[in-house]
């Protein structure tokens, strides 16, 4: 057998490391080479679904693979963000984030296993207007009439929520605040997410629900739910003779308002982050995109991974500060 020089030994060794790197920085540059599994927190038909299933829909044609939805429900959303925060960091398992179970859920419970921002950003994806509706049968014809019952009867409205850690429920809690009225001044009815809310809602079992618009918006076109205040500065163009909070004397409410991104477990590899944000930046010029998101109320505004994180980090601190003065944080 011929042996191999000894001064050729390094250089062989050299070479072998050299192409084992190529082999993995080959496998990187791949990505992605099979589906991407996208992760909604809440169940089907709320805000968090509808924004996942929209972005499924555009995204394949600019990533390259098929991504596919699944619903992980439970805890307020913090079952299926839990789920994506232990995953593997390898991009194929990313979330749906939603305002409730990575702002509003870890700024009240610091008890959670995650921290707000113990994720991967990819990117901010949509704003979603919050309205306070009732049903169309309902006796509160205006927001004014809602707010005149929850005064003079404490605690005999119901409201239906996807859990006390979400901004459904911020919502009614701060009108409660601002009208200098305690935490129960109407009774919360918590389900699995926006969509049973609304369902609940619909069926006639509670009174009123607050609510990101993408939500109920068909059923308010329909006639099925009448819409008394949206928390935009300026009205919806979708629904102008709906009035603002701030038209109302409530401009406070102002800070209540939904959102969508696309998260990634903690530590994700720059080349699948490189990739999301490159498709990313695509997306928001994608007409139907852009349609879907308008047809569904809410508002195209995708953001880089450092703007999105201000952003985050902005409404954590907001929904921090509001729990502690409304006595809402877990201990």
């Amino acid at each position: 057998m011929k042996l191999q020089p000894s001064w050729l030994r390094p250089l062989g060794t050299a070479i072998a490391a050299s192409a084992m790197l190529f082999g993995m920085t080959a496998v990187q540059a791949d990505y992605p080479s099979k589906p991407i599994e996208l992760v909604a927190p809440y169940g089907p038909g709320g805000a968090s679904d509808l924004a996942a299933r929209t972005l499924a829909s555009v995204a394949p044609q600019y990533i390259g693979q098929p991504v596919l939805v699944v619903n992980r429900t439970g805890g307020g959303g913090v079952v299926g963000s839990n789920f994506v925060h232990n995953a593997r960091k390898d991009g194929y398992t990313l979330l749906m984030a939603r305002v409730g179970s990575e702002a509003v859920g870890p700024a009240l419970n610091p008890t959670i296993p995650y921290k707000y921002n113990d994720f991967t950003y990819l990117g901010l994806l949509e704003l979603n207007p919050y309205v306070f509706v009732v049903k169309a049968d309902s006796p509160y014809k205006t927001f004014g009439d809602l707010v005149k019952a929850i005064k003079a009867h404490p605690g005999k409205l119901s409201y239906s929520t996807s859990g006390p850690g979400t901004i459904l429920n911020m919502g009614p809690q701060m009108l409660f605040d601002i009208l200098g009225l305690p935490t129960n001044a109407a009774t919360m009815v918590p389900y699995k997410g926006g969509g049973g809310a609304a369902t609940a809602l619909l069926g006639g079992h509670v009174d009123f629900l607050g609510v990101n618009l993408a939500t109920v918006l068909s059923n308010v076109q329909a006639g099925k739910l009448r819409a008394l205040a949206v928390t935009t500065p300026q009205r919806y163009e979708g629904l102008p003779k709906v009035p603002t909070v701030r038209e109302l004397g409530y401009p406070k409410l102002e800070t209540i308002i939904g959102w969508s991104a696309l998260y990634g477990p903690p530590n994700l590899p720059k080349n699948v982050v490189h990739k999301w944000t490159t498709a990313l930046k695509k997306i928001a010029k994608d007409k139907t995109w852009n349609g879907l998101e308008t047809k569904l109320g809410s508002v195209p505004y995708i953001r880089s991974p450092e703007q999105t994180s201000t952003f985050v980090d902005n409404q954590f601190n907001s929904y921090h500060a509001l729990g502690k003065k409304l006595g809402l944080i877990v201990h």
